[in-house]
């Protein structure tokens, strides 16, 4: 049974780390954005807002942006339905991306007044010890990856390359030189015609 729940919990923690990359990258990436808008009162007015809400309005405001993207979510549907694969990827990736992007910059607008909620400071601290518990679960993966790619990066990648070329030349050959299996005798004597002109 473990050996069918260790891959699975794998791909779960993969996911997870790549949710938390993608939120420590897009967050700086908006927050540059934002800081190009023009709208410096709007912005202002956004941020004192969020400051004088209560913790439980400032969660809808969090919440808000996810709800934003159900739409393009039902387009990506639509587009999975009428069989646009690339159409329906574009849409999902590019929601994906937004909404990762804009609920990290939300969350730090927000994050101050939401900690101050006991169960979402209950809830936070367990979002980070589960990052750690997938750091440390992919970790000898990683380390295998990068051991791998520092072979096929050093100067011993020629020889490892010339020696992959090598066994698969010699396993082509084995495959031509392989006796057949036997053939019917409708079928010998069909191959036997085939080959005289």
């Amino acid at each position: 049974m473990r050996r069918l729940i260790h891959p699975l919990l794998v791909l779960v923690a993969i996911v997870f780390l790549i949710e938390a990359w993608l939120w420590n990258h897009l967050q700086p990436v908006v927050a540059w954005v934002v800081a190009r808008v023009p709208f410096r009162a709007v912005k202002a007015w956004i941020a004192g807002t969020v400051r004088k809400l209560p913790p439980a309005a400032t969660l809808i405001v969090f919440i808000v942006p996810l709800a934003m993207l159900f739409p393009f979510k039902l387009l990506g549907l639509w587009l999975l339905a009428s069989q646009q694969w690339i159409a329906a990827a574009a849409v999902f990736l590019l929601a994906k991306l937004f909404g990762v992007a804009v609920t990290a910059f939300v969350f730090d607008l927000t994050k101050p007044k939401l900690l101050k909620m006991a169960w979402f400071h209950w809830l936070y601290q367990h979002v980070l010890a589960w990052l750690d518990w997938a750091h440390q679960l992919v970790a000898p993966i990683r380390r295998r990856i990068r051991r791998f790619v520092r072979i096929l990066r050093s100067e011993q990648s020629g020889r490892a390359l010339r020696l992959l070329w090598r066994i698969r030349r010699r396993m082509r050959a084995a495959a031509r030189v392989a006796p057949r299996p036997a053939l019917s005798a409708n079928a010998g004597r069909a191959a036997r015609t085939a080959q005289t002109p």
